[in-house]
C-alpha cells in the first residue's frame, strides 16, 4: 500500500489530469498509508521543493534558450565564427575546453548541452568547419556534434572535483568516511588538479587531431576536384 502513490501517478498521467496536482496527490496518499501526519507530509513536501528548487531555474532558462535560437543565435554565432579565418573545429573546441574546465575547477557554472553547446559552441565549431571544408559530408558533421558534446562533458566532470563545496567532492568524502577513511573536501581537490590539468592537455590533443584528420581528408577531395577539371 506504501506504493499507492506511483499508480495514482500512474493514473493520472494516463487521464492527462494536471502534473502537478497529480504528483502532490500522490505524495499526500502516500504519506497518510504510511502513518504520516498532515503537518509531517506538508513539511517533507516543502523540504524536497526547497532542496530542488534550483531545477526551476533550468526550467525557466529553456524557453530563452528558444527565443534566442528562434532569432538567430545559432545563425549569428556561426557567421560571426566564419569570418575568423583562423578559427578551426579544433582549436576553437580545445579554447572552450580550458575556459569549461578552469570555471568548473573555481564553480562557476557558464556551460551546459542545452544552455551552451546547442545553441552557442556548436553553431560556432560547424561554421568554422563550413568556413575552411565548404561542403563537408553528413558523417563528419555528426562527428563534430559528438566532439562539442564531449568537451562539455570533459570540462564539467573533470574539473569540479576540484572545487571543494562540489556535489562530487561532498559525496567522495561520505563515503570514504563511511568506509573509515580519513579524508577532507581539501585532499579530493588536491587529488583532482592533476586529473583536470591532464584532461585539458588530452582533450586538445583530440580535438586537433581532428582539424589534421579534417584538413587531410578535405585537402585530398579539393587537389583531386582540382586534376579533374584540368583533365
Amino acid at each position: 500500500m506504501k506504493l499507492i502513490g506511483i499508480l495514482i501517478i500512474v493514473i493520472g498521467f494516463i487521464l492527462k489530469l494536471d502534473t502537478i496536482a497529480v504528483v502532490v496527490f500522490a505524495g499526500i496518499i502516500t504519506g497518510l498509508v504510511s502513518g504520516m501526519s498532515f503537518n509531517e507530509i506538508m513539511t517533507t513536501l516543502g523540504k524536497a521543493f526547497v532542496t530542488n528548487r534550483y531545477m526551476s531555474i533550468f526550467i525557466i532558462s529553456l524557453p530563452v534558450i528558444g527565443l534566442l535560437e528562434r532569432y538567430g543565435l545559432r545563425e549569428r554565432a556561426a557567421y560571426l565564427i566564419g569570418k575568423i579565418k583562423s578559427a578551426t573545429v579544433g582549436r576553437l573546441t580545445s579554447l572552450y575546453l580550458i575556459i569549461r574546465t578552469l570555471a568548473a575547477m573555481f564553480g562557476l557554472r557558464i556551460g551546459g548541452h542545452v544552455q551552451f553547446i546547442r545553441p552557442l559552441i556548436l553553431p560556432m565549431a560547424q561554421g568554422a568547419a563550413d568556413n575552411r571544408y565548404k561542403d563537408m559530408d553528413e558523417r563528419d558533421r555528426q562527428r563534430i556534434k559528438g566532439l562539442e558534446g564531449a568537451v562539455e562533458n570533459y570540462g564539467n566532470f573533470f574539473g569540479q572535483n576540484f572545487f571543494v563545496a562540489s556535489g562530487g567532492v561532498l559525496l567522495i568524502v561520505g563515503v570514504m568516511k563511511e568506509q573509515g577513511y580519513v579524508v577532507e573536501a581539501v585532499d579530493i581537490a588536491k587529488a583532482s588538479l592533476p586529473i583536470a590539468l591532464i584532461i585539458m592537455v588530452i582533450g586538445t590533443l583530440q580535438f586537433l587531431y581532428y582539424d589534421k584528420k579534417f584538413d587531410k581528408k578535405y585537402n585530398t577531395i579539393k587537389a583531386q576536384s582540382s586534376l579533374n577539371k584540368k583533365a
